[in-house]
């Protein structure tokens, strides 16, 4: 693992109640705007090192290291920033679907709100896209549910309201 992951984890395993409302400000605000101008040029790669690219979008380059680990699940080819410094060549081509998909997952509201994405998804898509991440995290019964008056499943051959539905 290279020193500017290490910093990244570092920076958000370290963060305290005095320190995150700074921090939170700091990252949040850099992913919004990075999140904003690739998704204005939604087909377009981002490409060029890690200095040039934190540079250009005037962020630490430890925050933008935490924009690679963050979109890394969301792109064509993935990077392999755990080995990356500054003078590390990035690419970044997003997958659109998968990127508003994981921004649902992570509950970034203020990403996956984003005006772009009515242009790039359309809002049949979003919507599609939101039920599929509500239904993943609906739990379902793997095996149907036992009825008080149901032969126990122990074995024991009373019912499951006499035996093992006791204590339930």
């Amino acid at each position: 693992m290279t020193e500017l992951y290490k910093q990244w984890k570092k920076l958000i395993e370290n963060q305290t109640e005095a320190t995150f409302q700074d921090f939170w400000e700091e990252y949040s605000g850099a992913e919004t705007k990075i999140y904003s101008d690739i998704l204005d040029h939604p087909t377009e790669k981002m490409t060029g090192t890690l200095g040039e690219l934190a540079e250009k979008y005037e962020v630490r380059p430890v925050i933008f290291m935490g924009f690679l680990d963050g979109i890394n699940e969301s792109i064509k080819k993935p990077n392999d920033y755990e080995n990356m410094d500054e003078s590390s060549q990035v690419e970044v081509e997003i997958v659109p679907e998968d990127l508003f998909y994981n921004m649902l997952k992570a509950d970034a509201d203020y990403l996956y709100g984003l005006p772009q994405w009515v242009d790039i998804l359309g809002e049949e898509k979003m919507k599609e896209l939101a039920r599929k991440f509500k239904q993943s995290r609906t739990v379902r019964r793997e095996s149907p549910k036992i009825g008080r008056n149901d032969p126990c499943p122990c074995g024991s051959g009373k019912k499951y309201k006499h035996c093992c539905g006791r204590n339930a």
